[in-house]
């Protein structure tokens, strides 16, 4: 399995928040948002938000330009590549919310 696949399937389908995770991701494939954006989009709290988009953007799934509450965020081009992956899991979990 990809190491790029494990990194998915542990963040979006083994551990908490990864429900929200998968949505974040999900959103950003159609256009790339900020967090105020993707929490009005989304329906979850701004700080939520943030603390997932942190987690995404160091586990290399995520990358921003900008700063502060305008700093925008995309899929990082190896995501995109690999986009198969995420709809993989994404699909496989049934796109509901952990029931940890």
């Amino acid at each position: 399995m990809d190491s790029l696949k494990n990194v998915l399937y542990w963040l979006i389908a083994n551990s908490l928040g990864g429900f929200n995770r998968g949505r974040i991701i999900e959103e950003l494939f159609t256009k790339p948002q900020n967090a105020n954006e993707l929490s009005k989009s989304l329906e979850i709290e701004y700080k939520t938000i943030r603390y997932h988009l942190k987690v995404l953007e160091e586990n290399g799934l995520l990358t921003s330009v900008g700063g502060g509450y305008g700093r925008t965020y995309f899929p990082t081009e190896t995501l995109e590549t690999n986009k198969q992956y995420f709809a993989e899991i994404w699909d496989k979990i049934g796109k509901k919310p952990n029931k940890d």
